[in-house]
């Protein structure tokens, strides 16, 4: 036999993928595909998080960790590296930074080098959108919006689609902000109304909370029957969005639960004995229709997106299958 004769494994070589390519090949509905799909296969016990390891480093105010998992269902196997870095607005970056590196399954080999900032803003707000698509009332109309950053205008696209929203209110710690989100509401024709937060709760029949709080920012008292809350800011020991005892009135429900009674926003109604681990329901089991979903529209749903590696390996395998099938992935030989 030739010593030519290379195995496939070895003859791919490295996909490196761009943040400017991921931007151009993955769009929402990708993204809601590729995460709706991760939280099914977790909740088969067929992909799987690995321990999270999240420090600070001692400089720059940054936090710093890894993220990384097994999806067995669809043969992804990586980690996503990175962290927040506080100060980097001043430098026209992106406070969150990260890469996702990919390995073969079957070898071990590197795989992929995809850039991790567009993806983790577009995962996140996928996150939120499944937890719409499955959990909000089907009539919902108003849109609510506590937060204003980088990542609220991802957030906002992404929740538009799932319902025939006419109107979005928002809120944030500094209202000016609050104008880029108006902007997209008027290209979408949508109306746009900046609120207090108790008036927001008072309209609103979808919420999304994105935001770095270490306080609760929506009280128990403020939310109506019928309300779906997505909290999509706590993924620290000690942030906070909502009032923990919204928690024990609401349907509650996460991407992964170990994450979302340690650092998600069931940690505070988890410490205070409000509630137990057995009260909160992966969403892949409602994805897989194994658990109910909302169960009447007076009842109050609560996602806790915690953030998964899962979701990251997830859009990262799809933009690297979509860059190269577009032409756009650069091939390296290690």
């Amino acid at each position: 036999m030739s010593d030519n004769n290379q195995s496939p494994a070895q003859d791919q070589g490295i996909s490196l993928v761009s943040e400017a390519v991921c931007q151009e090949v993955m769009g929402r509905a990708d993204a809601f595909i590729a995460v709706e799909n991760v939280f099914s296969a977790m909740a088969k016990n067929t992909a799987y998080n690995f321990p999270v390891i999240r420090e600070a480093i001692g400089h720059a105010d940054a936090l710093y960790g890894f993220k990384s998992g097994f999806d067995r269902d669809g043969m992804v196997l990586g980690l996503k590296s990175g962290g927040y870095w506080p100060g980097n607005m001043q430098q026209n970056l992106t406070n969150h930074q990260s890469t996702v590196i990919l390995f073969d399954p079957d070898t071990g080999k590197l795989k992929a080098l995809v850039g991790g900032n567009y993806l983790t803003a577009v995962r996140t707000a996928a996150s939120s959108a499944v937890s719409i698509a499955h959990l909000a009332r089907k009539d919902a109309k108003v849109l609510g919006m506590v937060g204003a950053g980088h990542q609220s205008t991802f957030q906002l696209r992404a929740a538009v689609e799932q319902r025939n929203f006419e109107r979005v209110v928002g809120w944030n710690l500094e209202p000016e902000r609050l104008s880029v989100l108006a902007q997209i509401c008027d290209e979408l024709g949508l109306v746009f109304e900046a609120v207090s937060r108790e008036e927001l709760c008072a309209q609103a029949d979808v919420i999304i909370t994105i935001t770095s709080a270490f306080e609760a920012l929506i009280e128990n008292d403020w939310i109506k029957p019928g309300t779906h809350i997505a909290c999509m800011g706590t993924d620290t020991i000690g942030k906070q969005e909502v009032d923990a005892k919204l928690l024990a009135s609401a349907s509650v429900f996460t991407d992964e639960v170990a994450q979302s009674i340690t650092l998600g926003e069931a940690q505070h109604a988890i410490a205070a004995k409000l509630i137990q681990q057995t009260d909160i329901t992966p969403i892949g089991e409602v994805i897989n229709g194994s658990k109910a979903g909302r169960t009447s529209n007076e009842e109050i749903t609560l996602f806790d997106g915690t953030g998964v590696g899962l979701q990251d390996l997830a859009v990262a395998s799809a933009a690297v299958e979509l860059a190269q099938a577009q032409g756009k992935a650069n091939q390296i030989a290690l």
